[in-house]
């Protein structure tokens, strides 16, 4: 990828402007009442519309006039808001500090290759399903959408502990950079084998995953998936002050005391699983992790983790369930592949920042 031209090196660092510093409240407040709205648009809309005053009362323990109404809600649209809400929150805090860390403005949660383990995990899964992958998921039991994310899960974490080898061993952040990309490409080209092998059938599934979504997490699986989204977010919470140092290169953070490697571990782990979680239960779901920071920092004005890191979570939220409502296209019987959603949000979000500012870097310390 030729975005490396973007990268700093440390010697640049100094001549970065200061960080505005104090926590943007207004903005992020305004950020959570969004969400609060789009959520409950996202209960009340759908091929049944559903009044909101019956989705407060279903809400609260209560009733709905229509004992459909009551199941729809509850079992159908609260699951889907709730991932919808956790899965960007993750996506965008992952390539929140997948940017910083690299200090490349192109940088996202996947560019480690934790979402093509994900996916090599199953396509070895669906694809070579009636051989050794059919064998292993009927010996367990296992069907439908929980064996697809536990095969995304394996290798997701495979990956991950591949990657946090490395950075224990490599370090310079580019070159873990090229590895990562380098592996993501090396993944990617076993599933290209393993789809020309396929059969149609079987092909047809692995797309239908790779086209990712938020409505095929149940409440247990969202047992799993919840707490692995919040833990990795309290993480990020706690690396806001490290995120700042590193911000404005490694040899800064020496400088200020920080144990470098260490954070270098803990950043990586973090956002492996965030990513990793979010892939293995909807699927690669592209762009919010690029675009959401982005939007974040011009909204804000600031590069100070400390405001941005809610903000992030908060706009991640929005943006998901933004295309949430959009791919299930409200009045009608269509649903559209979630990941062609986001692309068509954040394409235009990350052209639009590259146009916007002529040095994509000076908005990491403006």
């Amino acid at each position: 990828m030729a975005n490396t031209t973007l990268q700093l090196d440390d010697s640049q660092s100094n001549t970065l402007p200061r960080m505005n510093i104090g926590i943007r409240w207004l903005p992020i407040s305004l950020m959570a009442v969004g969400l609060i709205a789009l959520f409950l648009l996202v209960l009340m809309m759908g091929s049944v519309k559903i009044p909101l005053s019956e989705i407060i009362t279903v809400l609260i323990g209560g009733e709905a006039s229509k004992s459909s109404w009551t199941t729809i809600i509850l079992q159908v649209r609260l699951p889907k808001a709730i991932t919808a809400v956790l899965a960007g929150a993750a996506l965008g805090i992952s390539g929140l500090m997948m940017q910083t860390f690299f200090r490349n403005p192109l940088a996202g949660p996947f560019i480690l290759g934790i979402s093509s383990g994900a996916s090599l995990g199953v396509a070895l899964v669906v694809l070579t399903a009636g051989t050794v992958g059919g064998v292993v998921i009927a010996g367990f039991g296992l069907m439908g959408d929980l064996a697809l994310a536990l095969a995304a899960g394996a290798g997701a974490g495979l990956t991950m502990l591949i990657v946090l080898l490395i950075a224990h061993q490599v370090r310079n952040s580019m070159t873990l950079l090229i590895l990562g990309l380098m592996f993501g490409y090396f993944t990617s080209a076993i599933v290209s084998i393993l789809l020309y092998f396929a059969v149609p059938e079987r092909i047809q599934s692995y797309i239908r995953w790779t086209f990712g979504t938020f409505g095929g997490t149940t409440w247990s699986q969202i047992q799993i998936f919840a707490p692995l989204v919040l833990l990795g977010l309290i993480g990020a919470f706690a690396l806001s002050k490290t995120l700042n140092a590193l911000l404005l290169g490694e040899t800064y953070a020496r400088t200020m005391g920080l144990n470098v490697n260490r954070a270098r571990i803990s950043i990586i782990g973090i956002t492996a699983i965030l990513a990793g979680t979010v892939t293995a239960f909807c699927g690669p779901i592209g762009f919010i992790g690029i675009a959401v920071p982005h939007l974040c920092r011009t909204i804000l004005g600031t590069s100070e983790h400390r405001s941005l890191v809610p903000a992030t979570v908060l706009m991640g939220g929005i943006v998901a369930l933004v295309a949430a409502i959009v791919a299930e296209m409200p009045g009608s019987q269509i649903i559209l592949p979630l990941n062609a959603v986001t692309s068509i949000i954040g394409a235009p979000v990350v052209i639009w920042v590259i146009l916007r500012r002529k040095n994509l870097t000076k908005s990491f310390a403006s």
